[in-house]
């Protein structure tokens, strides 16, 4: 027998697979599908990490599984290639993105093959590419002529280090997530997606579709939906009205002041009327110098600024109460104006305790001059006037009733996602294809003449007045109105990273297609994606943008599935071996191109398989990964022991189905390291007996096979099974062959457990009895009994009972 030599068998089949195209899907099969998804890569220079490796090796697993099973599998690859790491470092080094990028898939393709992942090379897409992103244009054009894409003037967060707009899944605790900065609001032209529009649609489709449990709640927290109800709280001596959204209308006799963001309109259209103003345009100019999280979230310090000249007049109770101006109200948030119910509303306690402000009770059972008191979900209203004595859902459906019958305010649904603040000011994105007609308006650019293709410029530097950098370049820029023919302007914003991701699942089914997304007939076969894989971190973003631009697509008839992947998993983070994040400056990152070069990528994918419990974060421990390498070199050694018996041994007939069930399930659940430690012990008992049959060998190679498949095809080669081991069939286990003929079974003295018996699974009450009374520790608690019941199933129970 030769000695296992990883390198060399490695990139063997690497070839192999690739020359013979092995993994390619075959668009035109009988078979059933199954189509496995993994987050596509961002090709940054840095390559690889081993945080994809275990991103991507689950669904690697599960795929070259289906195929044993007897699937056509999907599983795909590509490139997230447009974004502001590859401009930044462009603008860094001189060299164009086009070319970083083009170098880093470059690097990531050599990569992802040294790792021996099955993906079907030949489907690769890249969102950088015009024919890629002329769909990607085509949606954006679809949403516009939909009335879903809108441009507005909006406080917006921008990162003033990159020099963009962030949307607000982008500058998650105040930070922009790309550089770290802090970012700071801007008033500005801003492209908008209405994905509120969608928030019932996104909501109730996750009850068509199979996704972690944390995963959903990530989702459904998101989006924040919400029940109550808008009221109109009239100004004093004014048209106006100032209208808030609540959840608890219940409370409304209990509002005694109300909170406007520094931005409301009526400060400017009330400024003759308001003496302070000059108080409040010091506090708005404050204001703005905060980040959206720094006013809502954090917003320890309770600030504001008391309206003087401007009352407004509880609709409820008819009490006149004061408005102030504070930065915790956003405009963007519901009305821009809130009430404020100081008796059970910390926030609102606290703020009124600071400023005098009254606080009265509406819901009994607190005492609110020391708290607010906010255990209000059920209770009975007091001091409410036609509520009291009611209990609180009563009392909201009375209220909403009475503020409908007055005209003081309607039943509302709210939702606390904002819509998408969609654009760029950079040039490393898909150009948004409007053009700016003084005549007509914005208009499309005609859908025949897609993709329009970013102009190839020498200079690409963000510009110090927040446009793009596209906006220098007239030639670009100046074009005639495709409806009037007179001179109009483009767009000169970019798309962000997030709209060539929203869709890219969809292209892999057909990535060549010039005349659709994808056919008909291949959406059809292929839909939807049956397992997806990726991050948490992109549950709030991602995720919900995709699933987004999906059901938009299959509202206009361009996809026939509503939701886009019917399952979705996560995997938990990977710590350097301090327990840390891996990070360049704390020196604990692991290149995954070290562990293949020493140990094997069948080392680097069993140990990032057996790392721990897959959805939860795990700690790097170099000792194991030598521990995985020993694993594989006995399995190697296995071959000596090879004996010319077919069929499953009578003594290992047990071991096998037990295996098989136990690697089958465990893998379908996602519990890899459980899956690889019972082929451990496999190997341990066999190396123990010293003997394996062929079929057994067979059997254990095809099992461990989808997580070391260059070691095990390899195997299957040296072994002569016939053909190669990537298109053999999967295992079968017999249940009743799980159970030992012999097994421990625990002996109960009225219900109790006193001690364990060794028996045949099938044996006889009798010989249990012999046994039980055999036994020292059992029978002391038997000595001077009567027995006056025994409760005994074979293999299962045995119970004494005595008196």
């Amino acid at each position: 027998m030769k000695t296992y030599n990883p390198s060399a068998i490695e990139k063997k089949w690497q070839e192999v697979w690739e020359k013979n195209e092995t993994f390619k899907a075959d668009d035109n099969s009988d078979k059933k599908k199954f189509y496995g998804l993994v987050e596509f890569p961002y090709p940054s220079g840095v390559g690889l990490h081993v945080g994809h490796i275990r991103a991507y090796t689950s669904l690697e697993v599960i795929s070259r599984k289906r195929r044993l099973e007897g699937y056509n599998v999907l599983f795909p690859i590509g490139w997230d290639a447009f974004g502001l790491p590859t401009e930044n470092y462009a603008i860094q080094t001189g060299i164009h993105p086009r070319e970083v990028t083009d170098r880093n898939i470059k690097v990531f393709t050599q990569q992802l093959k040294a790792a021996g992942y099955s993906f079907d090379w030949s489907r690769t897409v890249d969102t950088t590419d015009p024919e890629y992103y002329k769909w990607t244009q085509w949606i954006f054009l679809q949403m516009f002529k939909h009335g879903l894409a809108f441009k507005d003037k909006s406080y917006v967060n921008f990162c003033n280090h990159c020099k963009v707009v962030l949307a607000n899944e982008d500058s998650q605790n105040g930070v922009c997530d790309r550089c770290g900065e802090q970012v700071v609001q801007l008033e500005k032209d801003v492209w908008f997606l209405k994905i509120r529009e969608y928030a019932d649609k996104l909501l109730d489709g996750l009850n068509e579709v199979n996704y972690l449990p944390r995963i959903r709640l990530e989702q459904e927290n998101w989006i924040g939906r919400s029940y109550g109800a808008e009221v109109d709280f009239k100004l004093k001596d004014a048209e106006d009205k100032l209208r808030v959204y609540t959840t608890r209308p219940d409370t409304l006799f209990g509002a005694t002041f109300m909170v406007i963001a520094p931005e409301h309109p009526y400060l400017e259209k009330y400024h003759d009327r308001i003496t302070n103003m000059n108080e409040i345009h010091a506090y708005q100019e404050q204001s703005r110098r905060k980040t959206e999280f720094e006013r809502v979230q954090l917003a320890k310090d309770k600030t504001g600024v008391e309206i003087k000249g401007l009352t407004a007049i509880n609709p409820v109770s008819g009490e006149e109460i004061p408005i102030w101006v504070a930065d915790y109200v956003m405009m963007g948030y519901g009305t821009g104006a809130i009430m404020a119910v100081p008796g059970h509303d910390t926030r609102d306690w606290e703020f009124a305790k600071k400023f005098s402000i009254p606080i009265i009770e509406v819901i009994g059972g607190g005492n609110i001059e020391e708290e607010a008191f906010t255990d209000v979900e059920d209770g009975i209203l007091v001091n409410s006037g036609m509520l009291n004595g009611l209990r609180v859902k009563e009392a909201i459906a009375k209220i909403i009733d009475y503020l409908k019958e007055n005209n003081l305010g309607e039943s509302k649904t709210n939702y606390k996602m904002k819509d998408w603040a969609f654009n760029r000011q950079r040039y490393w994105g898909e150009p948004i294809p409007i053009i700016h007609c003084p005549h007509c308006g914005m208009v499309p650019v005609p859908e025949e003449e897609l993709p329009l293709t970013l102009p190839e410029v020498e200079k690409y530097h963000p510009t110090e007045t927040g446009e793009s950098p596209l906006a220098n370049i007239p030639e670009w820029v100046n074009v005639k109105c495709p409806v009037c023919g007179e001179d109009a302007r483009r767009e000169t914003d970019t798309m962000p990273q997030w709209a060539g991701s929203s869709w890219y699942f969809l292209r892999y089914i057909d990535p060549r297609n010039k005349e659709a997304i994808a056919s008909d007939e291949k959406f059809k076969y292929w839909g939807p994606i049956d397992w997806y894989n990726g991050g948490m971190e992109h549950v709030t973003r991602h995720l919900i943008y995709s699933r987004f631009w999906h059901r938009f697509l299959f509202d206009i008839g361009a996809v026939p599935f509503k939701e886009p992947y019917a399952k979705r998993t996560a995997q938990g983070l990977i710590l350097g071996s301090d327990g840390e994040k891996m990070s360049k400056s704390r020196g604990n990152v692991v290149n995954p191109n070290d562990i293949i070069e020493e140990f094997g990528a069948d080392t680097l994918r069993t140990y990032i398989m057996f790392i721990g419990d897959y959805e939860k974060y795990a700690i790097w421990n170099d000792a194991s990964v030598k521990g995985c390498r020993r694993f594989l070199d006995r399995a190697w050694k296995m071959q000596e022991m090879v004996t010319d018996e077919s069929g499953y041994s009578e003594k290992h007939t047990t071991l096998m189905h037990k295996t098989i069930k136990k690697v089958t399930e465990d893998y379908e659940a996602m519990k890899y390291n459980t899956a690889i430690a019972a082929m451990m012990s496999f190997v341990n008992e066999i190396t123990s007996d010293g003997y394996i049959t062929r079929d057994e060998f067979k059997t254990f190679i095809t099992l461990l096979n989808p997580v070391a498949p260059h070691i095990t095809e390899e195997i299957w080669e040296e072994m002569n099974f016939g053909g190669m081991l990537n298109q053999a069939g999967w295992p079968t286990w017999d249940e009743e062959k799980t159970v030992d003929d012999v097994i421990e079974l625990p002996v109960q003295i009225s219900g109790k457990v006193r001690g364990k018996i060794v028996l045949p699974k099938d044996a006889d009450v009798e010989t249990a009895r012999k046994l039980a009374t055999d036994d020292e520790n059992i029978n002391k608690y038997l000595e001077g009994k009567n027995i006056i019941k025994e409760i005994y199933v074979a293999g299962k129970i045995y119970n004494i009972v005595v008196k």
